[in-house]
C-alpha cells in the first residue's frame, strides 16, 4: 500500500472527476438504475427506504440476496426489478414457484437466477448505473469485481472486499473507471472530510500531500466495553448482537462486540484512502455521533457528526457529490449531552490488535483474518464456542497463514479456504 507517484495520481483524480461529472450529469437527466445486493440485509432495508422517498431518480434494475424469499417477495412487488439472484438455489427455485403462481407478480417477467454464479452474473451485467455492495463476509467479494468491470458507482458496505483483495479490487476500479464511494458510516465520514481532489481518488490519495495527519477511526466499543474483563467469559450470543447504539445483523454486531469490525474497517480505512498504518488510529467513541475524523497538520481536526443511521451515508454515496433527503432527523446538539473518547484496551479487544498487526503482513494475512472471524463467529453464535474463543481461532488461524501477499482471485479464495478449513479444525478439536 505504499504512496502513488504525482503522475499516477493526477491520472486517477482526473478519471474518477471525469466519473463523478458524468454520473452527476446523468443524474439531472435520467433516471439512475441500481443494483442492490444484499437486498434483505440492514444496509439494504436502508438503501429501499432511501431509494423509496427519490422515485424520481431511482429505477431498481436487480436485487440480491441469501434466500430469504419471505423478505424479498413484497420488495418485488413494491420495486419491480427486473432481475433478482439468490444464493440459496433451493429458494431461487421457491422464489420462481411464487412469482408463477401470482398472475400480477408473473406479469413482471422477473428474472430469478440462482446460486453464487447467478448473483455474480446479475452484478456484472452491465444495466446498473450504481451497484450497493452490501453482502456480508467474503460472498459479497466476486460479485463486487463483476460489478466493477462494467463501469458503474460502487456504493460499497462489504468490508471484506477490501480486506480481501483492497489491491486488486482498486486496480479493477481505475482500470475500468468505476466510481468508488464508502457507505459505512466511518469511512463515509472520513470521505466526506477529506478535500475533494481526494474524494475522487478513492485507492489513490496523497494524504500527505494534502496536509491529513491522521484518520481517526471512531468506534462505540460495543456492549461490553464498560463491564469487568472477567464477565467476558460468561458472554452469551443474545448478549453480543445486543447492541447499544446501532442496529444491525448478528454477525456485524457480535464483531462489534469483539471490535473486529473495528480491526476490518481499519484494513479498509488503508485501502480506501491509501493510508499506512501510522495514518489510522482508532479510538472508542460510545455515543457515536461523531462517525470520524480526519486530523490535520495544522492542527485543525475535521469531524462528521450524525444520528447513528445508515441511511444518512447510503444516500450520500448514491447521489454524490450532491445531497438528498432521507427519513433521517438532524443531530439535536441539545440532546447530546455528552461526547466521550478512550483508547480501545488489548485484553478487552485483542481482535482489534490482531487486524492491525495483520495488515501490516499483507493481503494473506488479512485474508485468513476475516475468514477465521466468519467461522469462529458462526460457530459462537450456534453455541459452539464461548466469546473469548473467537479471539482463540483466529490466532491460531494467523499463526498458521503464511503473512505473503494475495492479489489476484484465485489465490484470494485458495487462502480464505484454507483459513476456513483450519479454523473449523480448531474449533472441532476444542
Amino acid at each position: 500500500m505504499s504512496p502513488l507517484n504525482a503522475s499516477d495520481l493526477a491520472l486517477a483524480s482526473a478519471s474518477a472527476s471525469d466519473s463523478v461529472s458524468a454520473a452527476s450529469a446523468s443524474s439531472s437527466s435520467a433516471m439512475q438504475k441500481v443494483t442492490v445486493l444484499g437486498a434483505t440485509g440492514s444496509i439494504g432495508e436502508g438503501t429501499f427506504a432511501v431509494l423509496r422517498q427519490h422515485p424520481e431518480r431511482f429505477v431498481v434494475h436487480g436485487m440480491a440476496a441469501k434466500g430469504n424469499v419471505d423478505k424479498i417477495l413484497p420488495l418485488i412487488t413494491e420495486f419491480k426489478p427486473k432481475r433478482v439472484a439468490l444464493f440459496d438455489a433451493a429458494a431461487a427455485a421457491q422464489l420462481r414457484e411464487r412469482l408463477d403462481s401470482d398472475a400480477t407478480l408473473a406479469a413482471l417477467h422477473v428474472d430469478v437466477l440462482a446460486g453464487e454464479s447467478g448473483v455474480v452474473a446479475l452484478s456484472g451485467d452491465g444495466e446498473a448505473d450504481i451497484v450497493v455492495g452490501a453482502i456480508v463476509g467474503a460472498a459479497g467479494l466476486p460479485p463486487l469485481l463483476a460489478a466493477i468491470k462494467t463501469g458503474c458507482r460502487i456504493c460499497l458496505a462489504n468490508k471484506e472486499a477490501l480486506v480481501m483483495s483492497g489491491k486488486l479490487f482498486f486496480d479493477l476500479a481505475y482500470q475500468y473507471h468505476s466510481t468508488v464511494v464508502p457507505v459505512d458510516s466511518e469511512h463515509s465520514a472520513i470521505f466526506q472530510c477529506l478535500p475533494p481532489s481526494e474524494q475522487v481518488c478513492m485507492g489513490r490519495c496523497d494524504l500527505a500531500g494534502v496536509g491529513v495527519r491522521e484518520i481517526l477511526l471512531t468506534g462505540s466499543g460495543g456492549p461490553f466495553r464498560d463491564c469487568p474483563l472477567e464477565t467476558l467469559t460468561t458472554v452469551t450470543p443474545q448478549m453480543a448482537i445486543n447492541h447499544p447504539v446501532w442496529s444491525m445483523g448478528p454477525k456485524i454486531s457480535v464483531d462489534s462486540a469483539t471490535m473486529m469490525n473495528k480491526a476490518l474497517e481499519f484494513i479498509e480505512a488503508r485501502y480506501l484512502f491509501n493510508a499506512t498504518p501510522e495514518q489510522v488510529k482508532v479510538i472508542v467513541h460510545p455515543q457515536s455521533v461523531i462517525h470520524s475524523m480526519v486530523s490535520y497538520v495544522d492542527g485543525a481536526v475535521l469531524a462528521q457528526l450524525g444520528q447513528p443511521d445508515m441511511k444518512t451515508p447510503i444516500a450520500h454515496a448514491l447521489v454524490y457529490p450532491e445531497r438528498i433527503t432521507t427519513p433521517v432527523s438532524p443531530l439535536d446538539f441539545t440532546k447530546v449531552s455528552a461526547l466521550t473518547f478512550k483508547e480501545p484496551e488489548y485484553k478487552r479487544y485483542p481482535c482489534l490488535f490482531m487486524g492491525i498487526e495483520a495488515s501490516k503482513l499483507g493481503q494473506a494475512s488479512t485474508t485468513a483474518l476475516n475468514a477465521a472471524n466468519e467461522v469462529a463467529v458462526a460457530a459462537f453464535l450456534a453455541g459452539r464456542i464461548s466469546f473469548l474463543g473467537i479471539a482463540e481461532v483466529v490466532e491460531h488461524v494467523l499463526s498458521k497463514i503464511s503473512g505473503s501477499s494475495a492479489y489476484e482471485l484465485p489465490e484470494i479464495m485458495a487462502i480464505d479456504n484454507q483459513s476456513r478449513s483450519l479454523a473449523s479444525a480448531f474449533i472441532d478439536a476444542k
